[in-house]
């Protein structure tokens, strides 16, 4: 029974992920010719989160069905780098995601006669626009990789972590060697706590300098608060795991639970975009009519009449429309 509650969880986890993500990646698609620098960091975090939902996370689904880890070494090896790939260029999406939008809200609050042509936030706001977004993308991917891959080549190590539900890196493998000491406190210090310490600080200080959000400015703020609050109780386990040899400090259930909220931060960057972002709302409502059309086919609108009958200043008569689609005009069904 207790092997229950995790597999259902991933299920949910992935199937929301795929569907929110996936739904994601096809607006922006659509409207690809009019997104704009900062959007495309979005897109890099939803494909980051469907393709490691799609190609690594049914093998937990699979293993805690199995109530232990399948394949052995070789899928865990598989497990453990794409998913250490994936999450950390996630963090460093999410980290150029503050930054930038630090650094462009600075450029925005300085008057143009203070600005000067060498200021890091002048060069930021110029720089980091368009195609120069694709080089941050690029190497986010190429950073993680090479970093990701040393444990194959005897640095560190992928092993399945207490509960059998994942793998990742061998945290106590700070013991063994001083190549594994330094990947493990390498990758913990530069590749998980700088990063985050980035997003915190460049949110700080947003919060400090502005005083009014834009919706924008609210949607980034929600991914890297969503981001750090999911990551943090993984993080501390992690931390904790590192100096202790075995795992009898803590039940298996203690880690299974921060591992699986860690996932869910895969689930609500889509919710944050729809809601934050109207061109997104705009355009899912089209896809929806192209897929139903019953839904453009009738629309009821309200509609006041001022002035009507010489009556300035009276009750302004409300008149209900229904305007069918591919006529010209509607006629009135009723009016008080």
């Amino acid at each position: 029974i207790f092997f229950v509650s995790p597999f259902l969880s991933l299920f949910q986890l992935v199937l929301l992920s795929v569907l929110g993500n996936g739904l994601v990646l096809v607006i922006s698609y659509r409207r690809r010719k009019k997104m704009v620098g900062s959007e495309l960091l979005c897109v890099n975090l939803a494909v980051v989160d469907f393709l490691c939902c799609i190609c690594f996370y049914p093998l937990s689904i699979l293993s805690s069905f199995n109530h232990a880890w399948l394949g052995h070494h070789v899928t865990c090896v598989y497990y453990g780098l794409g998913c250490y790939i994936f999450g950390l260029c996630g963090m460093f999406t999410i980290a150029a995601i503050s930054v930038i939008r630090y650094l462009k809200t600075f450029y925005n609050l300085i008057p143009p006669k203070r600005l000067k042509r060498w200021d890091v936030s002048f060069l930021a706001a110029v720089w980091l626009d368009g195609a120069n977004i694709r080089l941050v993308c690029c190497a986010s991917w190429l950073i993680a990789t090479v970093w990701s891959s040393f444990p194959l080549f005897g640095w560190g190590e992928y092993v399945p972590e207490p509960y059998g539900l994942s793998c990742t890196i061998a945290w106590h493998s700070y013991h063994t060697s001083f190549k594994d000491a330094f990947y493990v406190i390498c990758s913990f210090s530069c590749f998980m706590l700088v990063p985050v310490l980035l997003i915190v600080m460049s949110q700080i200080q947003i919060l400090y300098k502005v005083y009014h959000f834009t919706y924008t400015l609210s949607m980034f703020f929600c991914i890297s608060l969503g981001f750090v609050t999911a990551w943090a109780p993984y993080a501390v386990v992690s931390f904790l795991f590192i100096f202790h040899k075995d795992n009898r400090y803590m039940a298996p259930g203690g880690f299974v639970f921060p591992a699986l909220f860690a996932k869910s931060s895969h689930i609500y960057n889509p919710f944050i975009y729809f809601y934050f972002n109207k061109a997104f709302r705009q355009e899912l409502r089209c896809l929806l009519r192209s897929f139903c059309p019953r839904l453009a086919r009738n629309r009821v609108g309200v509609r006041s009449a001022m002035g009507q009958e010489g009556l300035p200043g009276g009750p302004h008569p409300i008149q209900i429309q229904l305007q069918e689609l591919g006529m010209s005009g509607g006629g009135v069904l009723g009016e008080e």
